[in-house]
């Protein structure tokens, strides 16, 4: 069974593209339920039946998972029966008829345009790292990608004369995306004055951002330099690698950017992934309404 899941692994890997995050996610909660099927003495994937995968979801259900949790274990194992099916391993997909639990749609975290900017004033632009970390939260911020793309950023994937940055984001698509002229300026002035310094003349590789030995930023210590700020400029909101792309598209949203033009920038394939940050938009106007109108 195991031979089963590395094969489709590597199909995700080869054929779609996905994320090594994303492939580490799929074999965890996969491997999961082969151990569930071996404790049932299935030593066959052509063996299992639907009542092995509803059993699966309950322990997990009763070991306190969350529901979206379980929905993901569901969502692995439908993705792994239909490859099975496709490539013959098995004779029947046994995860069609189920369906996912109903989750609550959670609204994201987003930060203000005044908490932004107290975001963005907290490095220190004297210090190499600081400098970094300024052209860092200003890319980010300009840009909306993702931290696990910034971090894979190489050197030319940054054209600052032009205005652009060019990254591949979920299934390596390719896009590119506007860069302000303040972002653009911190980006100018890190390469300049900084990398050198971090890097310590080293230039073996092109990554953008290097970490104080000198290597490719990793998205723990991006979480790390994040939360710093926010602590300094006493920001008391739940803040993780992503908030400055979800304040990213909802200001874009708050100030009459077009849906779809967000979508493109953001890399959502569904625009209903998008579609969320209208909700915020929503609740904001909801706001400044109840604030400003005398008889609200």
């Amino acid at each position: 069974m195991e031979r089963w899941l590395e094969e489709f692994i590597r199909y995700l890997s080869v054929e779609r593209g996905l994320a090594q995050n994303t492939l580490a996610s799929y074999r965890i909660d996969l491997s999961q339920y082969l151990t569930h099927l071996r404790n049932q003495s299935v030593t066959s994937l052509d063996h299992a039946d639907k009542n092995h995968i509803l059993s699966h979801l309950y322990k997990l259900q009763k070991d306190g998972k969350a529901p979206s949790t379980i929905s993901r274990h569901l969502a692995a194992l439908k993705h792994f029966y239909r490859f099975l099916v496709s490539d013959g391993l098995v004779s029947e997909d046994i995860t069609i008829s189920l369906e996912s639990p109903k989750l609550k749609q959670r609204l994201p975290h987003v930060l203000s345009a005044e908490e932004v900017e107290n975001l963005l004033c907290q490095p220190q632009l004297a210090d190499p790292a600081g400098l970094r970390d300024k052209a860092m939260l200003e890319l980010i911020y300009a840009t909306g990608i993702r931290v696990s793309e910034m971090v894979s950023l190489n050197i030319n994937d940054v054209e600052l004369d032009m205005g652009y940055v060019k990254c591949f984001g979920k299934g390596a698509k390719e896009r590119i995306i506007p860069l302000g002229s303040v972002a653009a300026k911190y980006v100018r002035e890190y390469l300049a004055r900084s990398r050198v310094k971090l890097t310590k003349g080293k230039t073996e590789h092109q990554a953008l951002f290097v970490n104080v030995q000198g290597k490719r930023l990793t998205r723990q210590g991006f979480w790390k330099i994040i939360k710093k700020y926010a602590k300094e400029g006493k920001i008391n909101k739940t803040i993780t690698p992503h908030t400055l792309r979800h304040s990213f598209a909802t200001h874009l949203l708050e100030n009459g950017a077009d849906l779809r033009a967000v979508q493109e920038m953001l890399g959502h394939a569904d625009i209903s992934t998008t579609q969320i940050y209208t909700h915020l938009t929503k609740l904001r106007l909801r706001e400044v309404y109840t604030k400003a109108h005398p008889r609200a």
